[in-house]
């Protein structure tokens, strides 16, 4: 990129880069590792926070002496079905389909946590309400069958394929895709960060 970076990135997600890309936020990538199982009896909403900001701290951990020093930004992504079920990717061919029936007819939410960490530590929450219209055993399959939906929470892409399943959409379509940008952008101002620097 030539723009400076003005922040770390930690997500091997294509597509939270895109949306970086989308508002032309010049940054840096890292990979992180971190352990996502869910806590015994941890909501949905502590469960997302919680781990974009080990993400988060987990790359501001990496960075070295001869990193520059740019505030780390992560987010994770949970559906969330009505009865507190979080849905994360699935597993294999069996648990995607699991999730695709499962949400079928119905709504869900959708919450993305961010973090952003340097020194400091500041988090943010998205929750959007999604439904889906019926669909056959015939479709389930052949949307499995595309690869999309492998590595998505919840087993589906609204960005991609997946979208001819959504009937509603309450919220933030970028929250949906995994980076809400309002949310990206209000983090950024927390940190005197200008996202319109590069503009």
């Amino acid at each position: 990129m030539t723009e400076q970076a003005q922040i770390y990135l930690a997500s091997r997600s294509p597509r939270r880069r895109e949306l970086l890309q989308q508002i032309g936020l010049p940054f840096r990538s890292l990979t992180v590792a971190v352990d996502e199982t869910a806590g015994e009896n941890e909501s949905a909403e502590v469960y997302v926070i919680r781990l974009a900001l080990e993400k988060a701290r987990a790359g501001w951990a990496q960075l070295g002496d001869d990193d520059e020093r740019l505030p780390v930004l992560a987010a994770d992504t949970a559906v969330v079905l009505d009865d507190g079920t979080i849905l994360g990717q699935p597993a294999d061919r069996a648990a995607g389909l699991d999730m695709l029936r499962q949400l079928s007819g119905r709504s869900h939410r959708v919450l993305t946590g961010l973090a952003l960490v340097d020194d400091r530590e500041a988090t943010r929450l998205s929750v959007n309400t999604v439904s889906f219209r019926e669909l056959d055993e015939g479709e389930i399959e052949a949307y499995w069958a595309t690869g999309e939906p492998a590595d998505k929470a919840g087993a589906y892409a609204i960005q991609g394929r997946g979208a001819v399943f959504v009937n509603h959409l309450e919220g933030s379509y970028s929250g949906v895709m995994g980076l809400p940008l309002y949310e990206v952008t209000d983090l950024l101002a927390e940190f005197d960060l200008d996202y319109r620097r590069s503009w």
